[in-house]
């Protein structure tokens, strides 16, 4: 039995607008997930929701003791006028005190790298932004990887035959 609702509140359904960034989980080994807010201003996120987003070349650095995502291409919105927003901007991402100390030491120390996995919208319609602590693979790691996947799919197709 589903809990009563409070009046004028709605359940938002699963449209989440998910941005993948599919190439860092081929060249990192992702060690680490956080999720952050991201400060953005209006176009912006109307340019989200209509998954106009690149997450390639995109990392995040600490610059101070404020995390910022940098290279992260978010396309104009097509109906903005002189409101729209440059889209090579750095955005300011939102994490605790702690948080960011906790990246800062391993960013430091141990060689990783700061790497957005994905941008989503929360069950509330906030913008959110997935970051993996992540070391770069080496390229016999990525072809072994991919020889793995082919063997796995060509058994698959095997098995499904008989």
């Amino acid at each position: 039995m589903m809990p009563p609702m409070a009046k004028g509140k709605s359940v938002k359904s699963d449209v989440n607008p998910v941005i993948k960034n599919k190439k860092a989980y081929h060249n990192f080994e992702l060690v680490e997930k956080i999720e952050a807010g991201i400060s953005l201003l209006g176009t912006e996120v109307k340019s989200l929701r209509n998954k106009h987003c690149d997450l390639d070349a995109c990392y995040g650095r600490i610059i101070g003791d404020e995390v910022w995502l940098v290279g992260c291409k978010i396309a104009q919105y097509d109906r903005g006028g002189y409101t729209n927003h440059d889209p090579l901007r750095k955005r300011k991402l939102l994490l605790h005190k702690s948080q960011i100390k906790k990246i800062r030491t391993k960013l430091e120390q141990r060689g990783f790298t700061l790497v957005p996995t994905k941008i989503y919208f929360n069950s509330r319609g906030i913008a959110k932004v997935q970051l993996a602590l992540a070391t770069g693979k080496k390229q016999y790691d990525k072809r072994a990887k991919m020889i793995d996947q082919q063997q796995k799919r060509d058994l698959s197709r095997s098995m499904k035959r008989y």
